[in-house]
């Protein structure tokens, strides 16, 4: 790496540097999983990747302004792998509280998309409520000894490490007794079960952890404030969901030149309807909306931080899925009844309608968000907690 890569830039200057590396690097096209992980390692060893970290961590400590330089010009020439600073959230959970021997280890791997993760958050008895874990990490000399079950955990059948918030003191309360860690996952004491979804996926798992093991250098954090690393980690995980979600999976390619619904609508015939036009106009309301909120959301949160902002954002898009749903099936009619490879329009209704229920759960419930935005954003009461301030052993469950 350049060690002259923090020197101070013009913006012209900036978008030359950023446009020669693109011009001589970026071939416009990656095919396969191995031609992916080498771009992006071209763009971390380019300090590319990360451009508002500090130059200790692969970054070039850019403001915000300059930083969104080098994602258009990314952006105009069709390359990924930059704005990890924004979108990363194993990276920069790691960034903000990991020890060094683990941000030594692991951060590089990270953004070259070499190392594959899942988020050990929820329990069958603490979703919503997350401060009433009882998965419990206890010290070891050199260690710690993790037991309990986790649920709806994504992608844990092929992870590396498992983001994990486990409780390792029972006798503060229930915020203040929490610890996060990176938890190796390919491990004798992980054991991971598949769930089956409504759309028929199995993209959930439950994980049990008997006796799993955790070196002391995995811990983010101090000891028992894992609550505000979950903090920082939740803020970006919204973040990331508050801008886009996934979609169709028929394979069927939608207009990249034209709104979706009005290429459906076209293409159904149905554009001339005024209530249709009126529907799609809603939903295009509330995606300009949301892009501009969350352009406001992360103009306030700083790296290493959490922003309440976000869950607007979250919540938001929990909103358009549902709504962009029912436009699509509205506009099929009837055909939206079909299903099939021979039917992709109304395959893909029907997918979407049924996997937005998983922006509105993941990542905090829809109720979660309102909460937080009552309380953070517009500064209205709590809500009552009867067990906030006792120790947690003193905690009934069930």
């Amino acid at each position: 790496m350049a060690d002259d890569a923090a020197a101070p830039v013009t913006d012209d200057g900036l978008r030359e540097e950023v446009r020669a590396f693109l011009e001589n690097q970026w071939t416009g096209l990656l095919q396969g999983e191995t031609e992916r992980k080498a771009w992006f390692a071209k763009v971390v060893e380019a300090r590319w990747a990360v451009p508002r970290w500090p130059t200790e961590w692969m970054g070039r400590g850019l403001g915000d302004v300059q930083a969104r330089i080098v994602e258009s010009e990314f952006a105009a020439a069709g390359a990924t792998g930059t704005g990890q600073d924004r979108t990363n959230l194993w990276a920069n959970t790691l960034l903000a509280g990991g020890t060094q021997e683990l941000k030594e280890r692991l951060l590089l791997p990270l953004l070259r998309g070499e190392v594959g993760m899942c988020l050990l958050y929820s329990e069958p008895g603490a979703g919503s409520d997350l401060a009433g874990i009882r998965t419990r990490a206890d010290r070891q000399i050199d260690h710690f000894l993790i037991n309990g079950q986790k649920v709806w955990t994504s992608y844990a059948a092929t992870a590396d490490y498992g983001m994990l918030i486990a409780r390792t003191d029972w006798d503060v309360p229930k915020h203040r007794g929490i610890s996060f860690f990176f938890l190796p996952m390919k491990q004798p004491g992980v054991e991971v079960r598949p769930l089956r979804q409504i759309t028929n996926e199995s993209q959930f798992n439950e994980v049990f952890l008997t006796d799993a093991i955790c070196p002391e250098e995995n811990l983010l954090g101090e000891l028992g404030q894992g609550w505000g690393v979950l903090q920082t980690a939740l803020a970006y995980e919204r973040s990331v969901m508050g801008e886009g979600a996934r979609g169709p999976r028929s394979g069927v390619a939608e207009s990249k030149n034209e709104e979706p619904l009005i290429a459906l609508a076209r293409e159904a015939g149905a554009l001339s309807d005024p209530l249709i036009r009126q529907e799609i106009s809603k939903v295009i309301g509330l995606k300009k909306l949301n892009a501009l909120n969350t352009a406001r959301a992360k103009a306030e949160m700083k790296q290493g931080t959490s922003s309440a902002l976000m869950s607007l954002g979250k919540l938001a898009m929990s909103r358009i899925l549902h709504e962009e749903a029912r436009v699509r099936t509205m506009i099929l009619g009837a055909g939206s009844l079909l299903e099939g490879p021979d039917f992709p329009r109304a395959e893909d209704a029907n997918f979407l309608t049924l996997n937005a229920y998983f922006t509105s759960i993941g990542g905090g419930t829809d109720q979660i968000q309102r909460n937080i935005i009552g309380e953070r954003v517009l500064g209205l009461p709590k809500e009552p907690e009867v067990d906030r301030d006792i120790p947690f052993r003193d905690v009934r469950s069930g």
